[in-house]
């Protein structure tokens, strides 16, 4: 069963009388159980896709395109029907950078109690955010401080707590081990392996490949905009085409490889006037003169790849 489809999703934005074209005409499909990592460089729109998704893109943002959650269309209905009966309750966020999405005048508890409030709970407040808490790994006694008393791993792990609060279907988590030091990284990934293995549905959006093979069972590298190449996580990693997925595998580090990592050079194109072709066309060591017209969407064993080399 499909659990989220995106059909043809585009979204722009408007910037001093130019449109950015942040996402551009992406698709891609999730069965249900299954969790998906979305890849690429900084800028690439990994991060206003997981808004889009959210419903919560800035007001100078336009949106076309179809995205199904459990067979409701997220852009089709009220944003006060999505806030009242999906969001938070069916498909959370975890918010790249936990220091910004906390509140510094409030306590802890202060924040949980206005998501509960927000979203019109009607339980026992005391109990279920102390069992949220408790999911985490965190004392109840956290809830007494405020943010600027607590660690920036503490911090993370009460932003997932709150995404959860409400048992959704669904986690998008931004770059959730951002500025982390490395053991907090590891339990930050823990948590969210022993949540999945729950059936919590999880979207990571990472430029770290390697902590997205943790998670995902399916990924989406993207660049300039656009999923470049989509498919199981296995296939991709072992037998990539996109000669950017290429690079990207390659620029990982390999305990015993002594051989220099080359990086890519030039740099992604503007998403204000992309090129009419691929726009890696620049930055491709393979690049031929057709890939100069848009790329095809081919076909692959459990996916696509936009790519001249596979027609």
């Amino acid at each position: 069963m499909v659990f989220l489809s995106v059909n043809d999703l585009d979204v722009q934005y408007q910037s001093q009388g130019k449109k950015v074209h942040a996402v551009d005409h992406v698709s891609f499909t999730l069965q249900e159980n299954e969790s998906i990592g979305i890849a690429g460089e900084s800028g690439c729109g990994k991060s206003t896709l997981g808004l889009a998704i959210m419903k919560t893109l800035q007001e100078n943002a336009s949106v076309s395109g179809e995205i199904l959650f459990d067979n409701k269309s997220i852009l089709t209905i009220p944003v006060s029907e999505f806030t009242k009966n999906i969001r938070w309750k069916q498909i959370a966020m975890i918010f790249q950078g936990a220091m910004n999405s906390l509140d510094p005048v409030f306590t802890i508890k202060k924040q949980f109690e206005e998501i509960l409030k927000k979203h019109d709970f009607q339980g026992d407040f005391k109990q279920v955010i102390e069992t949220a808490i408790s999911s985490v790994g965190l004392s109840h006694s956290i809830l007494d401080k405020y943010p600027h008393e607590i660690s920036g791993g503490m911090k993370q792990r009460v932003v997932i707590a709150m995404a959860l609060i409400l048992k959704p279907k669904m986690v998008i988590a931004d770059e959730p081990t951002t500025a982390l030091d490395v053991l907090v990284q590891a339990q930050i990934m823990a948590l969210l392996k022993n949540l999945k293995k729950n059936g919590l549905g999880i979207m990571l959006i990472s430029h770290d490949l390697g902590i997205i093979s943790e998670i995902a069972e399916k990924i989406g590298i993207m660049y300039a905009g656009q999923i470049v190449e989509f498919g199981l996580l296995s296939d991709i990693y072992i037998n990539p085409k996109h000669p950017y997925t290429i690079a990207l595998l390659n620029s990982i580090p390999k305990l015993g490889n002594t051989e220099k990592i080359i990086p890519l050079k030039g740099n992604p194109p503007s998403l204000i006037n992309p090129p009419s072709g691929c726009r890696f066309y620049d930055r491709c060591p393979k690049a031929m003169e057709k890939c100069k017209q848009e790329p095809p969407k081919i076909k692959t064993s459990s996916g696509f790849v936009m790519c001249w080399l596979h027609k």
